[in-house]
């Protein structure tokens, strides 16, 4: 199970609110497994922290998992994963090629990737998809997550979509303007296949970053939001 340490913010920052840290037991880089169901999820769900954490964390390896990148998509999310963590640090990516919408359907297949996973890397921190999201892709890998990894940190990411199922998540990653910035800028590079859709604008991702910055009094007023089911204090 994944620890925190819990500490109040210092005076002027944060006032009364809990502060976490990672408290692993030793020094030195981390090993971070990111999990995404389609070639832009874990740009848009975590791709800040990724960024914070490559930052506050120098060295650290990024395990890459996307489990619908085809076509122009492969390309996309190869360069993103790349823009996002350097060659150096990024292990993979692995991506795959199910079919958008239909991943429950390929159930035991998926699965097995994930077993697969299991035996080759035992990460620090894990990002996936919200148990809760209304697309059902993202669910089944949220449950495969769990399912596999029993004993980790498991932070669930939100996306923004049509279905309007932002809820109340509890772990927050302020983060500063900079790297907002800097992943808005990412992934409208490197995604421009979905650039015809109208939710995909840096509007729509700043915008969930500063209503999350908002709620966990953020001092630049950014943040990236995660449902964090099992914390050890």
């Amino acid at each position: 199970m994944g620890n925190f340490q819990g500490e109040m913010a210092h005076e002027g920052v944060q006032r009364g609110m809990i502060r976490l840290k990672l408290d692993r037991g030793t020094a030195g880089p981390l090993e971070i497994l990111c999990l995404g169901s389609h070639s832009d999820d874990i740009e848009i769900g975590c791709g800040g922290t990724v960024l914070h954490l490559a930052e506050q964390y120098p060295g650290s390896r990024f395990h890459w998992v996307v489990f619908n990148a085809v076509g122009v998509r492969e390309a996309e999310a190869r360069r993103a994963a790349e823009l996002f963590v350097g060659r150096d640090h990024l292990q993979g990516p692995l991506l795959k090629s199910f079919q958008d919408g239909f991943m429950p359907f390929s159930g035991a297949e998926v699965k097995a990737i994930f077993e697969e996973m299991k035996q080759n890397v035992s990460p620090d921190i894990i990002f996936t998809h919200n148990r809760k999201d209304a697309h059902q892709d993202h669910r089944l890998i949220a449950e495969l997550t769990w399912n596999t990894f029993r004993d980790h940190l498991v932070l669930e990411y939100e996306i923004p979509k049509y279905d309007g199922d932002l809820g109340q998540p509890g772990v927050f990653v302020p983060l500063s303007q900079e790297i907002c910035q800097k992943k808005i800028r990412f992934i409208m590079d490197s995604f421009q296949s979905q650039s015809s859709k109208r939710w995909f604008e840096e509007s729509t991702f700043l915008s969930l970053m500063r209503l999350r910055g908002m709620e966990c009094n953020s001092p630049s007023g950014y943040a990236e939001a995660f449902y964090g089911r099992k914390l050890v204090l």
